[in-house]
């Protein structure tokens, strides 16, 4: 297959105007046959969402095979080609069965999405930071029970978050930061505590700002030390709920396009009407963009990767820096960098075709048209 016409990502250079070959469901130096015209269009590597819960009325954490393949199906409809679903805080028995469908799904070759990983955002975080969170099953981080869980997801997990004041965290972070990525999340670290975990091997913060103390002139936190720590990515929910247009941009500025995740953090209301629905066990509105507890507390977004990216764009970041941050960067995160992520030759066929307005034109998974 030949796409042509269209503005081509490449990591290094932008957006040029190239032929796009596939043969064999890679990324080829030359192909033939069936050709795509596109263009006016941005072609782009299929996204990576390393951080949401659900959609379409499902959740990962309800450990339920259907539910995780219609999740697959719809991520792979907005053109988020690989998922890397998230847990909530939970029992550990029920983490178990997370893991264990999730590994199922993942050796099953359902359709959809490719799951490359498992994201245990809890349940090693601080009470007082929990968030949407459910503050009875926190635990203190533990090694060992890290370990079943990975065992249970048979290679799957992939990051674990874990608050870095909690008793026991640093030895924690020191000695499975070898094995998974500690990120750094649901915290009330300073900004010395969060120095030190990054330097004990944590190398990413989970949704940057949200469920952490406030970056400041006098106490820059979280925010500040992740900054100092040129090693540590940070994610970044753009939604227009979570961040500020202006914090999207500094954040951009401050970091810099390569070390900036984009996620979209949905809950399994993303992709339905405003209404009821859980998280983590917990009652949740969703009104539009907005999702809540009955407390008022945000409870993730329910809008998907690709519509954050564009959200992105619409605050000002560039679309290269955009696609950086959805497509590439969490590749490189999640070790599955250049064979996702990327449109260079050897690279799997995951492709978004996107028009001049950043709305979804076509989808390509290992070659294959499905959308």
């Amino acid at each position: 297959m030949i796409i042509k016409g269209g503005q081509v990502f490449d990591a290094v250079l932008g957006f040029t105007e190239r032929e796009l070959f596939v043969d064999g469901g890679v990324i080829a130096d030359a192909a033939g046959g069936e050709v795509f015209d596109a263009s006016g269009c941005y072609v782009i590597p299929g996204l990576t969402d390393l951080h949401f819960h659900g959609c379409r009325g499902e959740d990962f954490s309800d450990a339920d095979a259907r539910g995780l393949a219609v999740m697959a199906e719809y991520e792979l409809s907005r053109g988020v080609t690989q998922i890397c679903p998230a847990g909530m805080t939970l029992p550990e028995e029920q983490l178990l069965r997370v893991c264990e469908t999730a590994a199922a799904h993942r050796d099953s070759g359902a359709p959809g999405a490719e799951l490359v990983g498992i994201n245990l955002e809890g349940p090693f975080l601080s009470m007082a930071k929990k968030g949407a969170q459910n503050g009875e099953w926190l635990h203190a981080p533990d090694a060992a029970m890290l370990r079943r869980l990975m065992a249970a997801g048979r290679g799957l997990v992939k990051l674990v978050s874990v608050a870095p004041e909690e008793p026991g965290a640093m030895e924690f972070i020191s000695e499975v930061s070898g094995e998974v990525t500690v990120s750094v999340a649901h915290t009330t670290a300073d900004y010395d505590t969060a120095m030190e975990a990054f330097r004990r091997g944590a190398r990413e913060a989970t949704h940057l700002f949200n469920a952490m103390p406030p970056f400041s002139h006098r106490a820059p936190g979280v925010v500040g030390a992740a900054f100092d720590s040129p090693e540590v990515r940070v994610e970044l929910i753009c939604d227009g709920v979570h961040i500020h247009p202006s914090v999207v941009r500094a954040v951009f500025r401050l970091f810099g396009a390569g070390r900036v995740v984009l996620i979209s953090d949905t809950m399994r209301a993303a992709g339905m009407s405003d209404g009821d629905y859980t998280l983590g066990g917990q009652a949740v509105r969703v009104s539009g963009k907005l999702a809540t507890l009955a407390d008022g507390t945000i409870a993730g977004s329910v809008t998907d990767l690709m519509s954050c990216m564009k959200t992105a764009v619409s605050f000002g970041i560039p679309l290269a820096d955009a696609v950086r941050a959805a497509a590439v960067n969490p590749a490189i995160a999640l070790g599955i960098y250049p064979e996702r992520g990327s449109l260079s030759a050897g690279a799997a066929a995951n492709i978004a075709v996107l028009d001049s307005e950043l709305n979804l034109k076509a989808v390509f998974q290992r070659g294959e048209r499905v959308k």
